[in-house]
This record gives structure tokens, C-alpha cells and sequence, in this order.
């Protein structure tokens, strides 16, 4: 996709205040002096059996963009493909569960689009908006800055795992209420701080998201492994084997950027590349900031840009 987007034509327009070239969660257009618009986009196939549960996970994934941004959601239009021989109750459902989180998240839904396909797909398109000069970007990090973060770690392997038959009912409800929480309290807790750099840890994984960041402000992102938190049997499925198929591209594609100091158990380095659903936030911000978050816990600090983007301990 990077070498896709550099073919793409753009041209220069000074009210574009965050466009593609970061790989950021999130557009933003500048409509005035004192307002811009973020705008972002998500949809995905179904990862919960519960069509309820599916829509409101859905609405919860592309609402983070926002707050990632620094932004406040308004509206959302929502994205749906459907197969035509799927029981209506089940996207009554669905559109339901949206309807409920968007609704939590004081997030008005204007309408929508919807397609025949042979593959259930739902999600949204978000508008927000946010102050041009309190923008949060991905590209803000500063040497000296701790690391913060705001979930545990493992939707991907919980999922896998339950795919196979193998997850506890107990763990798979533990992520289903991670992945159904907005990051809207801990978003606004962040930003009663001075926050740097931003981004949310989705299909990327955590070292996928903390490259970009990395990249994005020129440091080099130190992240201390005994310091995150995992997912009820999320370590013990992953030593089991129940390793998604994004978790392995995730891999392949960004542990050239990675440095690795000491012994870390294969399980738990697996898990730094799982693909999360409606992850956390993960942010930098001054030691004295970050000493006064209830909703963050820290994982790591920013350093100089050393020979790897990302330094695992």
C-alpha cells in the first residue's frame, strides 16, 4: 500500500492539515480559524458470533480515529455489504448494536451505503471535529517523552483462538468488553495533558502503529514488555499456536524497523504484532503528565532516532 500511495496525484492545499503522507488515523480539514473537520473511514467481516455485539465493535473501531486525532466525533455514515441470502434479523442486528455505541458516543449517524456481496462487511465513516491548533498526529513524539498506553493486548489471538475451539467463554467476553469499550473517557483523560505524538493500535498491531509513529516524528519508540498488559489467555493461545493471519504480516512487514535487547518468550513477541480490534491509544507525553492518568498505564519512553525505529526490551 505505501509504494500504491506514492503514485497517487495530490496537489497543495493549505487548509489540509493532516492528509495520507503519515499514515495517520485520520483526515483533517481546516472549514475555519478556530475549526477543522476529522474524517475517517473503517469497515471489516464479522469477528464475534453475536450480530449485536458485531455492529457496536464496529462502530467502537472507527470512533477511535477521532479521539486519536484529538478530535471530538459528530456524525458517521455506515458502510455495509451484504449477502442477499443472510437473515435480515441478523443486519437488524447489527445496524442496531452501531446505532447503540454511536449513540454512547454522542455521534450522530446521517445515513449510509450498502452493496450486495457474498461476504458480510459493516463499519463507518466518522466526522468529527477538532481546534486547527490542538491537533494530535502521529508524527509528535519528542525524545524525552514516555510511552503511554490505554488497553491490553490480544483481540487477535482471542479471536483465532475461538475460531479454533479452543478460547474459554470467560476470555472471549473479556475481549468482546475490551474491544466494546470507547476510547472516549481515556481520550478526553489525555488530553488534560500535553500530548505530543498520538495514534491507535488497530489491525496493525502495536509495533505496526508504534513504527508509524515512530517514523512519522523521526525517534526512536523503546517499548518495555514487562510493562504491557495481555488479554485473559491471550499468552496462553499464543503459545498454543492460534496465531491469526494478519499477526504473521504484521511481522513480516515491520520487524525490519525492530530491535530487540534481551530474551523476549516467542508468545509475547508474537503478541506485539497481533492485529487489534478497537485497540487502545498509545501516545507520548511528559513524565509529570503522564504521572496523573488513571485510564493510561506507561510501556515504554521516546528516544533519539537511533538505527531501529522501534527497540524492544
Amino acid at each position: 500500500m505505501d509504494r500504491v500511495l506514492a503514485t497517487v496525484p495530490r496537489w497543495a492545499d493549505e487548509n489540509v492539515l493532516v492528509g495520507f503522507d503519515t499514515a495517520d488515523d485520520a483526515g483533517v480539514y481546516r472549514i475555519s480559524p478556530e475549526c477543522a473537520l476529522v474524517q475517517t473511514l473503517d469497515f471489516f467481516t464479522p469477528i464475534v458470533d453475536d450480530p449485536y455485539t458485531f455492529g457496536a465493535i464496529a462502530a467502537a473501531n472507527s470512533l477511535s480515529d477521532v479521539w486519536a486525532m484529538g478530535g471530538r466525533p459528530i456524525s458517521a455514515l455506515s458502510i455495509l455489504a451484504w449477502p442477499v441470502k443472510e437473515d435480515e434479523a441478523d443486519l437488524v442486528a447489527i445496524l442496531k448494536g452501531g446505532a447503540d455505541k454511536m449513540r454512547e458516543a454522542s455521534c450522530s449517524i446521517l445515513g449510509g451505503h450498502s452493496v450486495a456481496d457474498e461476504e458480510i462487511k459493516f463499519g463507518y465513516s466518522v466526522t468529527g471535529t477538532v481546534h486547527p491548533d490542538r491537533i494530535l498526529a502521529n508524527a509528535g513524539a519528542r525524545a524525552g517523552d514516555v510511552l503511554m498506553f490505554t488497553k491490553s493486548i490480544g483481540t487477535g489471538v482471542v479471536s483465532t483462538a475461538l475460531k479454533r475451539g479452543i478460547a474459554r467463554e470467560e476470555d472471549v467476553a473479556a475481549s468482546i468488553a475490551s474491544m466494546l469499550t470507547l476510547n472516549r473517557a481515556a481520550g478526553e483523560e489525555m488530553l488534560r495533558g500535553e500530548v505530543h505524538g498520538c495514534t491507535d493500535v488497530t489491525g496493525f498491531g502495536l509495533i505496526g502503529h508504534a513504527r508509524e509513529m515512530a517514523l512519522a516524528s523521526g525517534v526512536t519508540l523503546e517499548i518495555d514488555s514487562a510493562r504491557l498488559s495481555f488479554l485473559p489467555g491471550a499468552i496462553e493461545y499464543a503459545r498454543a499456536g492460534a496465531i491469526p493471519g494478519g499477526l504473521n504480516n504484521n511481522r513480516d512487514f515491520s520487524s525490519c524497523a525492530v530491535e530487540t535487547a534481551g530474551a523476549i518468550a516467542p508468545e509475547i513477541e508474537a503478541l506485539l504484532y497481533d492485529p487489534q480490534t478497537s485497540g487502545g491509544l498509545l501516545f507520548t507525553m511528559p513524565e509529570r503528565d503522564a504521572a496523573r492518568l488513571a485510564l493510561a498505564f506507561p510501556i515504554g519512553r521516546v528516544m533519539e532516532r537511533g538505527a531501529h525505529a522501534i527497540r524492544i526490551l
